[in-house]
């Protein structure tokens, strides 16, 4: 009982992105009511007046007729043509608008959302969920309505031309709506469900896709392909089910608009056998009858286009519907300007509620010194880190850059101040110069230039076929784990940014090419205030301070020195980092 008031809701959602195209909707549907009335105007050419012209035997009238039904013909199919280019104008803005405030959510969404959101689903909605609702609202709409101008319009001609015949005809209605109705309501969980399980087949395709490298290398071509053809079983038998449902339903609204064009034809041929109705106006009659059978017949049609859409459009509305947690709050300002200082006051975070990550933290980071958080796997290091851009809002307490809450500062002002490299820097497939631009457009070569100097990425740049202005394939596939690294880190460090947090920035570089990304950055370093996420000790001597995490708590904090005589977790990260370097030496001596 619960889903009918949804639909409905949703449908009526639907119909509101309609509004800015009020005008050319009122015309379209100006242009199918004169269509449909030049219908009824070639019925009756065609029925009465042509039956009055041959009684009359008159070869001027006919050929006035000939030229009057060739005339409205030719006035109905202009106003269909110009009905159909409103429609088509009015469907592609609709779906332009859509897409366009879609993919607007999906951009201000927080990470939050993401991690627990596939991307697969999210395609899907953008794509196939989007078609539906456009192809309703820019098409469906108009024709259901025109249908709907063609049944009262005949229905209303019929009435006063001959009101028992009338009758006779309209008897089925009842039926057909109840049908309509009951059809409505059986399709449209089925119909949702196939847009669900079609999001969920994009998934695996899309996953498969961009990991195809991993796929191939551990030879998992079948596995997967026996993985996609399950989902694309179950989105199959669930389109069986909604086509089964469409099969039986469909027919039978089809059906009865016949049941009404029989009983016509047996009330009023015992009608003019009897003399109450002329052969002429019985013929006039059935012709109006026979243009009820059509846009009754498409009725079940367009209930399934509705259908779909609103299953459409449900999809749709969760993502547009969802809360933006990580926004602008009213009254935010730009972050003030300052040297960069950090600090944590008794901050908490958990992913999911009452599984802590964070308890407790904190933590002062002077401006201009570079910081280092260390701890095993899942001390909570990334994610004290992340709080700082505000990739996250914390569970409790506050975090602040130059004493103003990062909740208080606006978004995009925050995070123009830090520069962000990741373990798995992600690169555009564009060409050099516009990835290490990405967040200044508007950067000069030279600053370009600089930036790449500094992350020691500028001479594997000028060996590049183009140079700066080579495009590099999706994701970078084209370039080395460590080259789109040190392009990652030239793009940040192009911010000039007060605050810089390096994820593991070194981790997919050689010894050789890490030393030198280290010289670069300790220059880049210099007046800012740095936070240092990493597990090779040369990149740890960066930092002017360490500070250890475990188990979402700070354990110790302070120099190298201090924390090896006191720190029982830093001294177990340390000597097996030093066991890690020594087996590199003997690796590498071997060779």
């Amino acid at each position: 009982m619960a889903e009918t008031p949804r639909y409905r809701t949703t449908f009526f959602r639907l119909l509101g992105f309609l509004r800015p195209y009020k005008w050319s909707l009122g015309f379209s549907i100006v242009l199918a009511v004169g269509t449909q009335a030049a219908a009824i105007v070639a019925a009756y050419l065609t029925g009465t007046a042509l039956a009055h012209v041959v009684e009359a035997r008159d070869r001027r009238a006919l050929w006035l007729l000939v030229i009057a039904i060739l005339a409205v013909g030719l006035v109905r199919s202009l106003l269909m043509v110009g009905r159909r280019l409103i429609s088509g104008r009015q469907a592609l803005g609709v779906e332009f608008d859509l897409r366009n405030r879609l993919y607007a959510k999906l951009l201000r969404l927080s990470f939050r959302f993401y991690d627990s959101h596939q991307t697969g689903q999210l395609m899907s909605r953008a794509t196939v969920d989007l078609q539906s609702v456009r192809f309703f609202l820019g098409y469906g709409l108009i024709f259901f309505f025109q249908h709907v101008l063609t049944v009262v319009g005949v229905t209303a001609v019929m009435l006063v031309f001959n009101w028992r015949l009338a009758l006779v005809a309209c008897a089925i209605t009842p039926v057909l709506i109840l049908l309509a109705y009951r059809y409505s309501s059986v399709s449209h969980p089925v119909l949702r469900d196939v847009q669900q399980k079609m999001g969920d087949m994009t998934t695996v395709a899309e996953e498969n896709i961009v990991g195809v490298h991993v796929v191939k290398s551990f030879a998992q071509e079948s596995n997967e392909l026996a993985k996609f053809s399950a989902r694309s079983n179950r989105v199959f038998a669930r389109s069986m089910d909604a086509n089964r449902q469409r099969a039986i339903y469909v027919p039978l609204l089809s059906f009865l608009p016949l049941v009404a064009q029989a009983g016509v034809i047996l009330v009023g041929g015992r009608m003019v056998v009897h003399g109450d109705l002329s052969l002429t106006n019985f013929f006039f009659f059935n012709g109006l009858v026979l243009m009820l059978v059509f846009p009754l017949r498409m009725l079940g049609m367009w209930i399934g286009q509705a259908q779909r859409a609103t299953a459409s459009g449900e999809r749709i509305f969760e993502v547009l519907d969802e809360i933006e947690d990580v926004a602008d709050k009213p009254g935010a300002v730009d972050l003030p300007p300052g040297p960069g200082r950090v600090r944590f006051e008794q901050v908490s975070f958990e992913y999911a509620e009452g599984r802590p990550v964070l308890e407790g933290i904190d933590l002062e980071l002077e401006a201009g010194r570079a910081v280092a958080l260390i701890g095993h796997t899942g001390s909570g290091k990334t994610t004290l880190a992340s709080l700082v851009p505000r990739f996250y809002d914390v569970t409790a307490g506050r975090v602040s850059v130059d004493g103003l809450d990062v909740r208080d500062a606006k978004v995009a002002s925050l995070r123009r101040e830090i520069g962000v490299v990741l373990q798995d820097p992600f690169l555009f497939s564009a060409t050099v110069r516009e990835n290490i631009a990405f967040a200044r457009p508007d950067a000069t070569d030279e600053e370009i230039e600089r930036a790449a100097q500094l992350a020691q990425a500028d001479e594997f740049i000028a060996e590049l076929p183009e140079g700066y202005d080579t495009v590099i394939g999706e994701r970078g596939i084209t370039l080395s784990g460590g080259q789109r690294q040190r392009i990652a880190i030239a793009r940040a460090l192009i911010l000039e940014p007060r605050v810089l947090i390096l994820d593991d920035a070194t981790a997919s570089v050689d010894a050789t090419t890490e030393s030198r990304i280290r010289t670069g950055l300790r220059q880049a370093m210099e007046g800012r205030t740095t936070i240092i996420i990493a597990h090779r000790l040369s990149t740890l001597a960066l930092a002017d301070e360490l500070v250890v995490l475990d188990h979402g708590r700070i354990a110790a904090r302070g120099t190298h020195d201090q924390l090896l005589g006191t720190s029982a977790v830093y001294r177990e990260i340390y000597e097996h980092g030093l066991l890690e370097r020594e087996f590199a030496e003997r690796v590498e001596a071997r060779a």
